[in-house]
């Protein structure tokens, strides 16, 4: 999907908090002009897939009308109690073709049973009224791995295969995100940037989300060789905070910076779930919207030309069906391979005539797994043939930040693999905002 919406809503957007306490009055969750299909539209001109919704935050209000709480939509005045986010989200998101997401954190400040043994079966039961059907489809279940103190002052013992086989039995094909999947794995940080080594395989024996989870430089590049597949997701917010504060629209990050994270994080094999909440209105601010259709355009200025279209490319493959000049075509599943033990090889790539470029995009045909581990790229420039990149993983897309070149032809050599490659595209790109920055 390679870019998803993230939008943090609930008491926090009206008090100003990061982490509410959850005895926030239901009543200052009132948004004056709601409109999801506000949020759905500028999801989907900016080219993002789906959108996740943070339907319980730590302080336990729920943006549904839970049966599970007395903390929810249903006991504010937004609507005469009668609103639901999750019902107008959802519709929203079908209406424009999106994906529909939702997270759900187990830590709640507010549930009195929070820290007993009755609150894992709660937790479930409030998972059972989203997941159930009830909103459609949920592609993904986003779990915060936040344990701390409850109203009581105890903490939980979560029941975690308990909480991800409820999500498989209502919802099979959702993805569950946490630091150790089973779906997909946190990248680590909130930055923005996934290792420039990034395995979409964990180890996750031993493991759990939060507290008990890998370290986070295991949690950025992943575990080469592992058995388990949990690829990075990255998240970060366009704010210095994940709700929506007036006082921070200044600070909405730059085209630049929101180019440097997709880089760091589409282009270095992660999916980006890029945070944008909604004000008090229950509408995106018009300045981040502003910037999402700025930061749309500088992609689009930048990737939709191909300057190897029209280039030629020659070298060693499996033969008929996996030639070289399966890189140059658009479909994804025709692909170049090598045959079974060869694990490095040169393709060289003929541009006929001088192109000038600053982006070299690579993608592995993923449904055979990620196999690359060390490669090099080089450029025929007039003082011949320079070496202007060398990198390790590749994954389902590789964007390699290279100086600006002038060349008649490139050449990509596989230096090592853990099976034979797999490779479906490779395409060269000019970036004239961000050029100056190569890491």
């Amino acid at each position: 999907m390679e870019m998803n919406l993230f939008c943090h809503f609930g008491p926090n957007t009206f008090t100003g908090a990061e982490w509410g306490d959850g005895t926030e009055p239901e009543d200052i969750f009132n948004p004056t002009d709601l409109d999801c299909r506000q949020w759905t539209a500028t999801a989907k001109a900016a080219g993002f897939k789906g959108v996740i919704i943070t339907a319980k935050h730590h302080d336990g209000f729920c943006l549904w009308p839970s049966p599970e709480s007395q903390h929810t939509v249903a006991q504010s005045q937004w609507r005469d109690g009668k609103g639901d986010i999750l019902r107008e989200l959802s519709d929203a998101c079908a209406a424009d073709g999106l994906r529909f997401g939702v997270y759900i954190s187990p830590w709640d400040r507010n549930d009195p049973r929070y820290g007993t043994a009755a609150y894992n079966g709660a937790f479930v039961r409030t998972l059972e009224s989203v997941l159930g059907g009830a909103y459609g489809p949920v592609f993904e279940q986003w779990f915060d791995g936040a344990c701390g103190e409850g109203p009581t002052g105890k903490r939980q013992v979560y029941d975690w295969p308990l909480f991800n086989g409820t999500v498989y039995r209502l919802q099979p094909q959702a993805v569950i995100f946490s630091d150790v999947g089973p779906g997909c794995r946190w990248v680590g940080n909130e930055r923005g940037s996934a290792g420039r080594t990034n395995w979409s395989t964990l180890e996750v024996e031993g493991f759990e989300p939060g507290a008990g989870g890998p370290t986070t430089e295991v949690l950025n590049g992943g575990t080469p060789g592992a058995a388990h597949w949990a690829a990075a997701e990255t998240d970060v917010s366009i704010r210095p905070g994940w709700f929506w504060r007036a006082s921070e629209t200044p600070q909405v990050k730059s085209v630049q910076k929101l180019l440097q994270i997709y880089y760091e994080s589409v282009g270095r094999n992660s999916l980006l779930l890029l945070n944008v909440p909604p004000d008090t209105r229950g509408r995106i601010d018009p300045v981040d919207s502003l910037r999402l259709m700025e930061f749309r355009e500088a992609l689009d200025a930048i990737f939709a030309n191909d300057l190897a279209a029209g280039a030629t490319i020659s070298g060693p493959s499996r033969g008929r069906g996996f030639e070289p000049s399966r890189l140059l075509d658009p479909s994804y599943d025709r692909y170049w391979a090598m045959p079974d033990g060869k694990i490095t090889a040169s393709l060289t790539l003929d541009l006929a005539g001088p192109k000038t470029f600053n982006r070299v995009l690579l993608q592995e045909y993923i449904p055979l797994g990620q196999r690359v581990s060390a490669f090099h790229v080089e450029a025929l420039t007039p003082d011949g043939w320079q070496e202007i990149a060398r990198e390790t993983t590749i994954g389902y897309k590789r964007i390699v930040l290279t100086p600006t070149v002038t060349a008649t032809a490139l050449r990509l050599t596989i230096d090592a693999a853990l099976a034979c490659p797999t490779l479906t595209r490779l395409s060269l790109h000019l970036d004239p905002l961000y050029c100056a920055n190569l890491d």
